[in-house]
């Protein structure tokens, strides 16, 4: 009897320590759950909840809620667990890493760029990154894989494909035009001398694409990756001046033909299969195939005010620690237009000028810096208004107080206002292009 007695002691005091730590489990549970919640319902009203470039979906049917993904995400809260189911928390903040795809061990991630209500223009691309019009292809972020780490593996891949095919031998044609010299374009440039192609590389502005016009001090975050020819690099937490040192150097030790400032006006196929591509400076290139590496915005987009053409007015902030004692006004409230005026605003007067009467979809860090900088007198920042004029000396500022406009003492405009996407381009050339909702991007596991 004092045996079995003693049985179900431990038989009860087993139970109790395994309801209790149950009890424990749900409580945190609940309490993480909500706290996840709490950070979705404050992302919609901030405007971050929905995406704004390529981004996870999750399929709740197939979730399991290991948290995997959450994890492996280098970025802080785009993703949460609510009720033991992944859940996007800041999609606009989402840089596309694709990580959580990576990381998924149920395959319940994809990635998508659109949404059912807010439609994405992307080119026709085929598997082996082909457009529809054939010997044109096409990597990096116009196809809708924006990060650096994409961007390479894209423009790997794409010559590769190229360098399958057999170009018959033409006198003063090259087996490839590469048009951008941004990450996917150097890839893409690398990958044609490991094969043996003839190409050349153009460039409409500097070495480095799109990274050339980041603020001299931003990080650019993304993971190792493999560049042809060179090996291994580590590009996490690198910041511009570093990632453009990396591209020099694999230029020059590769002896790479890279043409800057050199703006690819129109792409012509012949009619004996190859392209002739016809730049800014007047010059003709044939080749059997191209590869477009180009951004998605194309050309910054103007405001269309007097005064804008004036050389006071810029759209990209380069090497900012070189200005100071200026009147600057910055116009924008992206990211970029708050780095920038940060960048500026210990060595200048700085307004900042934004349409709306909050920002929205910035990356919570810049939000806090910002209306830090604010509160301290660093920086004066005009919600709800418009830049009418641009003078030699002064800017014209319409506020909700003087609808008329306030004259302002003024030495640079910057302006942030994004880009046009370069679709007239391409459907010069003959590319199509659909706007796609909620359209899967396939991504090699």
């Amino acid at each position: 009897m004092e045996v079995l007695i003693e049985q179900w002691l431990i038989y009860g005091t087993v139970t109790i320590f395994c309801a209790i730590t149950i009890y424990v489990y749900l409580k945190k549970h609940r309490k993480n759950s909500a706290k996840v919640v709490a950070k979705i319902i404050k992302a919609k009203e901030e405007g971050l909840y929905e995406p704004m470039s390529l981004h996870p979906y999750i399929d709740s049917t197939q979730c399991i809620g290991c948290g995997s993904c959450v994890t492996a995400c280098p970025e802080k809260d785009i993703l949460g667990l609510v009720d033991n189911k992944a859940e996007v928390i800041n999609a606009s903040n989402c840089v596309g890493h694709g990580a959580c795809f990576h990381a998924c061990p149920v395959e319940a991630i994809s990635l998508r760029i659109g949404t059912e209500s807010r439609g994405v223009e992307l080119p026709h691309v085929n598997e082996n990154f082909e457009t529809n019009v054939k010997g044109i292809f096409l990597a990096g972020e116009l196809g809708g894989m924006g990060l650096i780490k994409n961007s390479i593996e894209q423009g790997e891949q794409a010559v590769e494909n190229i360098g399958k095919r057999k170009f018959p031998e033409m006198v003063n044609v090259l087996d490839l035009a590469i048009v951008g010299a941004g990450p996917a374009g150097i890839s893409g440039s690398l990958t044609a001398k490991k094969l043996g192609l003839s190409s050349v590389t153009l460039e409409q502005n500097s070495l480095g694409g799109t990274v050339f016009t980041f603020p001299r001090a931003k990080i650019v975050m993304t993971s190792p990756v493999n560049l042809p020819l060179f090996g291994k690099v580590k590009l996490f937490n690198t910041n511009k001046s570093e990632l453009l040192d990396l591209w020099h150097k694999v230029i020059a030790e590769n002896s790479l033909d890279i043409q800057e400032h050199t703006k690819v006006e129109s792409i012509i196929p012949q009619s004996n299969g190859t392209f002739k591509t016809i730049t800014s400076t007047g010059k003709e290139i044939l080749s059997h195939s191209v590869l477009l590496a180009i951004g998605r915005r194309g050309s910054p987009r103007k405001l269309a005010v007097p005064g804008e053409e004036t050389q006071k007015v810029a759209y990209r902030l380069l090497e900012p620690e070189r200005i100071s004692d200026k009147k600057i006004i910055v116009v924008g409230g992206g990211d970029s237009a708050i780095e920038s005026a940060m960048l500026l605003m210990d060595n200048n007067e700085v307004i900042l000028s934004y349409r709306s009467d909050k920002f929205s979809r910035l990356k919570p860090k810049n939000r806090e810096n910002i209306q830090l900088a604010e509160q301290e007198g660093k920086l004066k920042i005009r919600y709800n208004s418009n830049l009418l004029d641009i003078s030699e000396k002064t800017i014209t500022l319409q506020t909700e107080q003087t609808p008329e406009g306030e004259i302002i003492e003024n030495d640079l405009v910057y302006i942030f206002a994004g880009g046009e996407l370069p679709t007239p381009f391409l459907q010069k050339i003959g590319i199509e292009i659909t706007k796609r909702f909620g359209h899967i991007m396939k991504k090699h596991k």
